[in-house]
């Protein structure tokens, strides 16, 4: 086995060790804020102003959030027991936007079973999977979950999302509260349907 590929394993299998089911993730981020802590290897008072705003948001989204009929259908039809491993973090805006989907997507697909592990605990792992260097988050890693393979990634946003943040770092130069703005309408708009609709087809591509 190469080194490379033996070195992601063991970080898989560390992340894995120390990750949370959703509802567990979900007591852990309400804990910290009790304490005034966020998770991560930082703390601040942005973090926690963040923490204690998805949490409103997370709620939210799982009174709201349905899964598309087309989805679900495909979701109950994979035949092959899969392992849905999101790197995340409490204080992440994309995080507690996406994080509810997917949450609803594994729970209708009888072959996923989904964990979260925090991206600053498990830096081994994230290294494998930088975005344009950075360590965006949530991603999600699809296991086979048999040997712990990495079939596919997916994340930090949905395209219609990241296209937005492209075009508004474009004419503006920075990324601003105006531009978070703009990008948590986008997600309230989309309901969902385009995380739902590009987990889908890349289990379609992994599966053809």
């Amino acid at each position: 086995m190469p080194k490379k590929v033996k070195k992601m394993i063991n970080a898989i299998k560390q992340a894995l060790a120390n990750s949370f089911s959703y509802e567990n993730y979900r007591k852990h981020v309400t804990e910290l804020i009790t304490k005034g802590l966020s998770t991560g290897h930082t703390q601040s008072e942005d973090l926690l102003k963040y923490s204690e705003l998805n949490e409103s948001r997370m709620n939210r989204l799982e009174k709201t959030i349905q899964v598309a009929v087309e989805v679900k259908t495909k979701l109950e039809n994979l035949d092959k027991k899969y392992i849905w491993l999101v790197l995340s973090e409490g204080w992440c805006g994309d995080a507690a936007q996406i994080l509810p989907v997917i949450h609803k997507m594994a729970e209708v697909a009888e072959n996923v079973e989904l964990k979260i592990a925090l991206r600053d605990d498990n830096d081994a792992l994230m290294q494998h999977f930088l975005t344009n260097g950075g360590k965006a988050i949530p991603k999600l890693i699809v296991l086979d979950a048999e040997t712990l393979e990495v079939v596919a990634d997916w994340g930090p946003r949905p395209a219609g999302a990241k296209q937005l943040i492209l075009d508004y770092k474009a004419a503006h130069g920075v990324v601003d509260e105006p531009a978070k703005i703009a990008l948590q309408k986008w997600y309230l708009n989309d309901k969902g349907i385009s995380i739902q609709n590009e987990i889908v087809e890349m289990h379609e591509r992994v599966l053809s």
